[in-house]
């Protein structure tokens, strides 16, 4: 059976939208859960370097990863979470609205 490699939502979004909320850059390959933890159902796979947006962020599972180690998963679509550690935002903090 084959994975699941899942487009950016940002290339859905309008470019307004898309400049307003900011892509970013996937550190290293990774998996996109359904929630914000690896407990939750794997929901598909992101390419290092693919770009993506972050709508909002919220704590949940603890993850080291490429960037350091934190408790932050960033929201790139509906029912679409990374750990912030696998993504190149720049910041140990919030980029983007609270979930």
């Amino acid at each position: 059976m084959s994975e699941n490699v899942i487009t950016p939502e940002s290339a859905e979004a309008t470019g307004v939208e898309a400049a307003a909320a900011g892509t970013y850059a996937i550190a290293a390959d990774v998996n996109v859960r359904s929630g914000p933890g690896t407990s939750y159902a794997k929901v598909g796979r992101l390419s290092a370097g693919t770009r993506v947006t972050i709508h909002c962020q919220k704590p949940g599972e603890t993850v080291t990863g490429p960037t350091g180690t934190s408790k932050l998963w960033d929201r790139i679509g509906s029912g679409r979470y990374v750990s912030d550690t696998y993504v190149r935002t720049g910041s140990d903090g919030y980029v983007a609205p609270r979930c």
